[in-house]
């Protein structure tokens, strides 16, 4: 890591000494997960590969560590935690809205609001947006990893404008790592809070014209030789949130033709309030909700993303993506996030027919089954 990215000088608990505090995005890789969490190790490894990705920066889990052991936050966690039951959901509860009140009424050091600042006004130069609004998204150790299911148990704030507006919200992305059921989560599935951090990515926010989420393999049926494209116009919320019966394709992943597409009603959708800078829900206006949100071409490259993605990775993936008004076609179409899809690819294939079975019943099952017995 180099560029802007800040050192850590004291070693903590035998770390190494020469962790950065900050880094940017491209310098992260799918190993970085221990520095920057799942989420933005993810965002870099897809810079790396060639996908376009809105740009950003990271505080990294060291930077983490040190903003909590500088508040003595750390020793508090330790004490309330120690003590708990995770099947006491009060107590829970309880110990968790004493911890985010700590963490988001405790200021970072000077150090740390310089370090954050320098990035964010680099970020805003490079963007060529004065006060550049950004994604402020939390990215835990844990999260987003085959085999641990963290994700959307910690934060993210959209649309988020003005240094001290970006450091408030970093400050709510650590304390989402603490709610009641992110701790009784660890708890039941043996990650000790000692060994947990949380990584911050601040990122360039994508006005979105349409968003949504992309599988390349069929959510409903596992079905890898296709694509599947959930859309609906403005911001992703309302697709990832389930609010919204978005519009659904599905494109074969070999030759990219759209084979089945089901245009839904989309009352709707989530845009930004050019007043506040907010986030907000609208309804779509009656003549728009049954007009179809993505135009083909936009679907085929949205495809031919997601497969370069999946065999970068060698795996399929789940994809958020969205497609930035502000920008021309051929270059508006950003990666915000993937991750594996942990649903169909990890279940183990049955056999055809049970152990000690005769050649009939296999020959019986696999016929059932469509398949060719040979």
């Amino acid at each position: 890591m180099n560029g802007n990215a800040a050192m850590s000088e004291a070693a903590v608990g035998g770390r190494p000494t020469n962790l950065p505090l900050l880094c940017w995005l491209e310098e992260c890789r799918k190993e970085s997960v221990p520095l920057v969490g799942g989420k933005c190790s993810s965002l870099g490894e897809l810079i790396n590969a060639g996908v376009r990705v809105p740009p950003g920066f990271a505080l990294t889990t060291e930077g983490y560590r040190r903003f909590m052991a500088e508040a003595g936050i750390d020793r508090e966690i330790k004490s309330l935690l120690g003590k708990l039951d995770a099947a006491d959901m009060d107590a829970l509860e309880e110990a968790s809205a004493s911890i985010r009140a700590s963490i988001e009424a405790h200021p970072f050091s000077t150090e740390m609001e310089d370090l954050v600042a320098e990035c964010y006004r680099k970020l805003s130069i490079r963007c060529g947006i004065p006060a550049v609004p950004v994604a402020v998204r939390s990215s835990a150790t844990a999260e987003d990893l085959p085999g641990a299911s963290f994700a959307g148990q910690q934060d993210t704030f959209l649309w988020i404008r003005g240094i001290d507006e970006v450091l408030q919200h970093m400050r709510r992305c650590i304390s989402s790592l603490y709610t009641g059921r992110a701790i009784a989560y660890r708890a039941n599935r043996g990650y000790t809070d000692d060994l947990m951090a949380i990584s911050v990515g601040v990122q360039k926010m994508s006005n979105s014209y349409t968003a949504g989420v992309m599988f390349t393999i069929h959510p409903a049926n596992g079905d890898r030789s296709v694509i599947v494209i959930d859309s609906n116009f403005g911001f992703g919320e309302s697709v990832v949130s389930g609010e919204v019966t978005p519009d659904n394709f599905v494109v074969n992943k070999v030759t990219l033709d759209i084979i089945d597409r089901t245009i839904s009603q989309k009352e709707i959708c989530y845009t930004v309030d050019l007043k506040t800078q907010t986030s907000h829900a609208m309804e779509v206006p009656f003549e728009r909700q049954r007009v179809q949100s993505l135009i083909d071409d936009e679907i085929t490259e949205l495809a031919w993303m997601g497969k370069q993605i999946e065999k970068h990775y060698g795996r399929p993936m789940d994809i958020e993506w969205a497609v930035d008004k502000d920008l021309p076609a051929g270059g508006n179409i950003f990666i915000l996030q993937a991750r594996p899809e942990t649903v169909w690819s990890e279940k183990q294939s049955t056999p055809a027919a049970k152990a000690g079975a005769s050649a009939m019943d296999y020959i019986l099952s696999s016929l059932l089954e469509g398949k060719k017995v040979k």
